[in-house]
């Protein structure tokens, strides 16, 4: 099989156009590329590298110089195992700014890659030899049923390639159209071949190649056009290595024509009009093509965008757990009140002192205490497992059928020995975190939260020693009421409510970094106590963590004592007339934070 050709008219330029191109730079000489053919040598070879995987055959050389020896843009020798590539198809690019062994870099001269492409579809599939004894219009023929028979080939091994093979066809069938070796109904039938061919491999659309079908039928007549279309479906299903097969369809091929021919008139300017039909066809591909690569530059950058935006949230989401510990490391290491920066604010220190617990809080404590071990109780696992010998328990049902199946000869299958296995189940620890606001307007509350605080804290120490609770009284700045340890604590500190402002929001993450809230495998409870009587920015910072814990599984609970009070979003709002019911209500709501834990 000789080369297929793809015969390109060399483009030249007129002299007033040089000279004008001459001009327009300062009346110096239009630059010319400075590369020669022993500059395409690693174009060449890297063009080999890649030809391995796009024919599947390590056995062919690629050759790239300026200009190919068979005048075509490009051509495949079988019996040389030789690929020769025009280094012109790669224009403007110079041999220094091309890299085809880099996966990606034909994205930068999608042309010279179709035509390249092709060419590889031909190297794995065109390997049928035609008898020295055939025709030559016979072979020529099935030449031409070969080109749209190997681009399908390749696309089911390769579908990724279509729009590689849809750019080729523009570069490589419009010249063959344009400067015909057929004339007359010959050539109709050759465009048909070429243009409706690749649309029934799935390379074109029906929509696109239109033009081309309509003329093509009012040329060749519907009846020659269905033989022919049933003669190159036929050949797109021929082995690669079946010589006879498409010969015999470039036969039926050539003998289809003969018979019509002298019956068909042949517009004059019917290449004009051939020409015209492929132009508005590749048209039509080219803005398919443009559209597709518009559209997926567009899904690229939103994916671009939503990276970016999802490393900008990590980013934040980081940054602000840093500023977390070191606001939780500030504030419970703390003496005495801090801003979230950490440094001392003595002048704001709400907490007026400590006492020791009256008899009722140490009862409530103990209720408490009680509560939540039997909230955080869990009844043992059984698991269940039979077997066909001890130990266990046995199950004469299966201990007679197991015997029924020995007697009949056949593998015992029954398991009559049954095994309970009992597991204890982990109790859970508690972690509650109560925030409470001590501006100006929350006065009513200081007595009952000192008292709560100190109850959950020490009922949550005598139910677990993995238990922590921990208080922190805001305004402005922080001050820590009970620390996250183990150690229960032996008195109740007091404050009172005469601050401005609420730095709620770092209140929470001290909270969430010094308790772990926002981590599973304990009940977690996050108090807030509070009026939420804020500003626009203090309500989105509390939110905001908020959002945060209640997606990560933790309660957040909010306690008002006042018809005043505003709900912050996400929590869930208790309103208590009686402060005093304060206690209680943390309480329960410990109770159920871990009898929820799973």
């Amino acid at each position: 099989m000789s080369a297929h050709h793809h015969v390109q008219s060399p483009a030249t330029t007129p002299d007033d156009d040089a000279d004008l191109a001459r001009w327009d730079d300062d009346g110096a000489p239009p630059a010319r590329p400075r590369s020669s053919p022993a500059a395409w040598l690693r174009v060449g070879a890297e063009l080999g590298d890649r030809l391995v995987a796009l024919s599947g055959r390590q056995d062919l050389l690629v050759t790239c110089r300026p200009g190919t020896r068979s005048g075509a843009p490009a051509a495949f020798f079988p019996t040389l195992g030789e690929v020769e590539f025009d280094a012109g198809l790669f224009a403007p690019l110079q041999p220094h700014e091309i890299h085809p062994r880099i996966v990606g870099d034909e994205e930068r001269y999608p042309a010279a890659w179709g035509v390249f492409v092709h060419e590889a579809a031909h190297a794995a599939h065109s390997v049928w030899t035609p008898p020295a004894e055939a025709a030559s219009r016979v072979v020529e023929a099935a030449f031409l049923l070969e080109e749209s028979r190997a681009e399908g080939a390749h696309l089911t091994r390769r579908p990724t390639d279509r729009t590689y093979l849809r750019t080729s066809a523009r570069t490589l069938v419009m010249p063959d159209i344009a400067h015909p070796t057929l004339q007359g109904i010959e050539h109709a039938a050759s465009v048909a071949a070429l243009i409706l061919g690749r649309r029934d491999v799935g390379i074109l659309d029906a929509g696109e190649t239109k033009a081309v079908a309509d003329l093509c039928e009012k040329v060749l007549g519907a009846d020659l056009l269905t033989t022919l279309t049933r003669i190159w479906t036929a050949a797109h299903q021929c082995a690669d290595h079946d010589a006879t097969t498409m010969l015999g369809h470039a036969q039926e091929w050539c003998d289809a024509l003969d018979v019509a021919a002298p019956a068909l008139p042949v517009p004059e300017n019917l290449t004009d009009l051939l020409s015209g039909a492929v132009g508005v066809v590749m048209d039509c591909t080219a803005a398919t093509d443009a559209a597709d690569l518009a559209e997926q530059a567009a899904a690229n950058s939103a994916m671009a965008a939503q990276s970016k935006a999802q490393a900008q949230d990590r980013a934040q989401r980081a940054g602000q757990r840093r500023q977390a510990a070191a606001t939780a490391k500030s504030v419970f290491n703390a003496r005495g009140t801090v801003s979230p920066d950490g440094t001392p604010a003595p002048r704001s220190n709400p907490v007026t002192g400590t006492r020791r617990p009256t008899a009722a809080e140490q009862s409530a404590a103990s209720r408490l205490s009680r509560a939540l071990r039997a909230a955080a109780y869990r009844e043992r696992t059984e698991e269940r497992t039979t077997s066909p010998t001890p130990p266990g328990r046995l199950n004469m049902r299966a201990a007679l059928a197991r015997d029924a199946q020995r007697a009949a000869g056949s593998v015992p299958t029954a398991e009559p020995f049954t095994h309970t296995r009992r597991r204890n189940s982990p109790t859970p620890p508690l972690r509650v975190g109560i925030a409470v606001d001590v501006s100006g307007s929350m006065r009513a509350a200081c007595a009952p939260v000192a008292s709560a605080a100190w109850i959950v804290a020490r009922a949550a120490a005598l139910t677990d020693p993995e238990s922590l609770t921990a208080t922190i009284a805001y305004d402005r700045h922080l001050t820590a009421l009970t620390r996250p340890t183990h150690r229960a604590p032996e008195r109740v500190t007091t404050f009172e409510a005469n601050g401005g402002a609420h730095n709620l929001g770092d209140a929470i993450d001290a909270l969430d970094h010094g308790l772990g809230l926002s981590l599973p495998g304990a009940g977690r409870l996050l108090v807030i106590v509070t009026d939420a009587q804020y500003r626009s920015d203090e309500t989105a910072a509390a939110v905001t963590r908020v959002k945060q814990l209640t997606t990560a599984g933790c309660a957040v609970l909010q306690l008002t004592l006042t018809a005043r009070s505003h709900h912050l979003p996400g929590t869930t709002l208790l309103h208590l007339p009686k402060p005093s019911s304060a206690p209680a209500a943390i309480a329960t709501a410990a109770t159920d934070a871990i009898r929820r834990t799973r």
